[in-house]
């Protein structure tokens, strides 16, 4: 695993790089240029959390001057390459992404998830690495800037620069030990905090994965809102021819009225003339006018109190009217009343003239019995007085011819109309005789014992005559 500390190269440890001088970038390959712009970089201090994420293999110790260098690195599970990623080559201290001496762009996998597309590799050109004899190494750069991966330290220079002896005091040996045994404590420190942050990484992974499964509800809904955008964009586009077809037609109708504007502008001309005789006639008028407004504004007062009256009148009249109407619904309920009332006393009338009539003949056959008795009696009609006597005067009653009395007398009592009891009918108030109006309230016989109303033919019993009576002379009413 790499790291941007030194190491140890052979049995002769190099010093650790304190200082870091800025190199101008030389121009980057055809290739790079391809690419819009600079890498993305940070200016993020150093971080190793994410340096396990790409290793690289085969990283020699020495690269010859002169000769291309081909970078090979594997990608691991956890890490996905996008498409602005790069490859650079920084020397050995440097603190942040922006430090790099040269780069390359990377190739994306056609398959992410198969193992061999996994080991990758990139080719540096001679032309753009460094000629210097400084350490330098690999690292792996994603688009936001962030380092993924480092290699191991390595330099440019010749082959046989491998044999050098290199003679050092036993102060430096004494203090390169010092500082192995520095660099050793650091480095268990490191791989310490290196689990700790693998640990940290499959967290952030598995939240990653929620926020790729967040990230394709929103690509559905997204979809969703572009269909109805493209639904609304076709609205729209209907929309607008037909705000182009109204336009055309205005247009056309604009033109119209331009004629007719010039028209009327010719025509105004003509009536401006017309109108400065009219405002010398409407000054004069004016001043007729003032005269008359003053002389109308007191008709006009007249006017709005006779208006007011009128208008207390009509209200007067309104009520009037509503009293009127309810007067007349009054009458004629009154009015139905009344018919219904008629048409039951022409019941009445009909019942009681068919027992006039009844009783006229028997009136009639006892007359004829009375002549016939009468002619038996030898007396004639016209000599009879026209009352009977009265029970006091004893046999002064009798006829004067007759010396033992008249035998007739009880059946001339009983069959004269004048010694009847006379009453009145209780629907038309005409004289009845007593037997007339027994015979009206008593229709059945009287073993029925019951007397039924000749109007709604309501019964009663024979003992109810007055409740009868009085019934009858109710319908009357």
């Amino acid at each position: 695993m790499g790291s941007a500390l030194p190491w140890v190269l052979g049995s002769a440890p190099l010093p650790y790089p304190v200082l870091l001088r800025r190199r101008r970038l030389l121009p980057l390959d055809p290739a790079m240029e391809e690419t819009v712009g600079d890498p993305p970089t940070s200016a993020v201090l150093l971080d190793h959390c994410h340096f396990s994420q790409v290793i690289f293999n085969s990283v020699e110790k020495f690269y010859v001057p002169g000769g291309d260098v081909t970078c090979y690195y594997t990608l691991t599970e956890h890490f996905t390459p996008r498409r602005k990623d790069w490859i650079g080559i920084f020397r050995v201290g440097w603190k942040t992404t922006r430090e790099y001496y040269t780069f390359m762009w990377v190739t994306l996998p056609v398959d992410p998830n198969n193992i061999s597309t996994k080991h990758q590799e990139v080719q540096f050109k001679a032309y753009y690495l460094p000629k210097d004899d400084e350490y330098y190494q690999f690292c792996y750069v994603d688009q936001d800037g962030l380092v993924r991966g480092a290699s191991i330290p390595f330099q440019f220079r010749p082959e046989n620069e491998e044999d050098i002896l290199v003679v050092t005091t036993q102060g430096e040996v004494e203090e390169i030990e010092q500082n192995n045994k520095e660099l050793r404590k650091e480095n268990q420190e490191l791989k310490d905090s290196c689990v700790s942050l693998q640990k940290q990484n499959s967290d952030m992974q598995a939240e990653l994965q929620k926020k790729q499964e967040e990230l394709e509800t929103l690509k559905s809904i997204n979809k969703k809102l572009g269909q109805k955008v493209e639904e609304q964009k076709d609205i729209w586009e209907t929309e607008l021819l037909q705000l182009k077809e109204q336009n055309q037609k205005l247009s056309s109708e604009n033109e119209k009225m331009g004629v007719r504007v010039d028209q009327l502008q010719a025509q105004l001309s003509t009536q401006e003339k017309e109108m400065e005789k009219l405002v010398q006639e409407a000054q004069d008028k004016t001043e007729q006018l003032e005269c008359l407004k003053k002389e109308n504004f007191l008709s006009l007062m007249e006017q709005r109190k006779h208006q007011q009256k009128l208008e207390k009148t009509v209200e007067e009249l309104k009520k009037q009217e509503a009293i009127a109407t309810k007067k007349e619904q009054e009458l004629t309920d009154e009015n139905f009343d009344l018919s219904k009332r008629l048409s039951e006393n022409k019941m009445i009338c009909t019942v009681l003239q068919r027992e006039k009539e009844r009783l006229e003949g028997e009136n009639d056959l006892l007359k004829r019995d009375n002549f016939r008795l009468m002619s038996y009696m030898g007396l004639e009609c016209d000599s009879l007085p026209f009352q009977a006597p009265t029970s006091d005067q004893g046999g002064a009653g009798q006829h004067p011819g007759l010396v033992f009395g008249n035998p007739y007398f009880g059946i001339q009592e009983s069959s004269a109309p004048s010694l009847r009891t006379i009453k009145k009918c209780p629907t038309c108030k005409s004289n009845l005789a007593d037997d007339v109006f027994d015979h009206i309230s008593q229709q059945q016989p009287m073993e029925t014992l019951s007397l039924d109303c000749p109007i709604c033919d309501k019964s009663f019993s024979a003992n109810e005559k007055q409740i009868f009576e009085d019934h009858v002379f109710c319908h009357t009413l």
